[in-house]
């Protein structure tokens, strides 16, 4: 018999769902529970309007994701990222928490901290997420924050919520989004982080903004490309600590850096991992929701398209012809961001080439040396003799 109380079951691992496939299809499973969200910040790449009603109707039910969330725990599944939009909007948050935690499965959240009640606080210290929450952080004072959020009262709601958490002493992180009203608060926020608990590194940041992944407004692609940190800037906030950004640098020019050649996924996405949008498409990350590449949950098991789907999609290989000129030659692959979420939002196709990512990485790598002023990743032969001179020098 297992030891019970009003939140968990303990079970003998053999008798546990978790544990019934040796390597199990789906290691993760990221939710946006919706794509509302009680902020309406300038640079994000996905929010809706709080009160959307077109948006909510469509939905997934709470039995639905319940469904899902059972069969992702029967394929393996021990984490599950909770992200939107802002997914405590959602009134049944609670009951999705708790019902994934006695599944066994670990919870990242994602949210802006502003609806962090004591009550839910509560549920934490009793039901421990498993994972440290993240809360993005807007400004260091109200007139930044409500700026940068466009909401008033939200500056104090969030610290609120902050407050809430340091106070019963429930684990979580802060990140940031560098933006014009809140880039001269960079110190104070860093000063701030330091002093939680759990940060275990810096604060990470978003400065070079994802376009709307749904392709919905030019005029919003339009303010994001605005907000977006040149190369050059963002390089400056990615060295601030040269000792820390060399020595990751390293580690992972050592791991990752090479030609791709033709195959557009060099990544993970859909390996061990999925995403389950707002209204029950699976996709193999959230950036990417081209037509061709999400599928239905209403119609199809998570099994069916990981095997079936996903399998023939991470086969694909580009056409397009700058593609292959470039990118499939270039030995920065791993260190770019250029992927077909990336090209999918800035061009609506899987395999265009994105041109600020390149210049960001292109800069990058001069900085480290890998690359002469002005020279072209994809026409350097004897990159492997530069990434092992990069990685070995003292």
């Amino acid at each position: 018999m297992g030891k019970k109380s009003s939140y968990v079951v303990t079970k003998n691992l053999n008798q546990a769902s978790l544990w019934r496939n040796t390597k199990p299809l789906l290691g993760r499973l990221d939710i946006e529970l919706t794509e509302r969200c009680n902020n309406n910040c300038i640079h994000c790449c996905i929010n809706l309007a709080e009160h959307d009603k077109t948006a909510r109707d469509k939905e997934l039910s709470t039995k639905e994701l319940k469904n899902i969330l059972v069969e992702a725990a029967d394929l393996g599944c021990m984490m599950v990222r909770f992200t939107g939009g802002e997914p405590l909007l959602r009134d049944d948050f609670e009951e999705l928490y708790i019902f994934t935690r006695k599944l066994g499965m670990k919870v990242i959240l994602f949210t802006n901290g502003r609806l962090i009640t004591l009550r839910l606080v509560e549920l934490f210290a009793k039901m421990p997420p498993g994972e440290k929450i993240e809360i993005t952080v807007y400004g260091m004072t109200k007139g930044s924050y409500d700026s940068a959020v466009r909401r008033q009262g939200a500056y104090e709601e969030a610290w609120q919520g902050i407050n809430l958490l340091l106070a019963n002493n429930i684990p979580f992180v802060v990140k940031g989004a560098l933006l014009p009203s809140n880039k001269t608060e960079l110190k104070e926020f860093e000063d701030f982080a330091s002093t939680v608990t759990w940060m275990d590194r810096g604060p990470s940041y978003s400065m070079f903004f994802d376009l709307r992944g749904r392709r919905d407004s030019e005029k919003r692609n339009a303010q994001i490309k605005a907000l977006r940190l040149s190369p050059e800037e963002g390089l400056s906030i990615l060295t601030r600590d040269k000792k820390e950004y060399m020595k990751d640098k390293k580690q992972f020019c050592a791991k990752f850096t090479r030609p791709a050649g033709n195959n557009l996924f060099s990544c993970g996405a859909g390996k061990g991992s999925a995403c389950v949008d707002a209204y029950g498409k699976l996709q193999l990350c959230m950036g990417l929701r081209h037509p061709d590449t999400v599928f239905d949950l209403r119609k199809q098991s998570i099994k069916t398209i990981m095997t079936e789907r996903f399998a023939d999609i991470r086969k694909m290989q580009a056409k397009n012809p700058r593609y292959m000129e470039r990118c499939a030659k270039c030995f920065l692959k791993g260190l770019c961001e250029q992927c077909p979420g990336k090209s999918w939002t800035e061009h609506g196709t899987l395999d265009t080439p994105v041109q600020y990512f390149c210049d960001i990485t292109h800069a990058q790598a001069e900085y480290l040396g890998l690359l002469g002023k002005g020279e072209k990743a994809w026409t350097v032969e004897n990159w492997q003799e530069r990434i092992r001179k990069f990685v070995e020098e003292v």
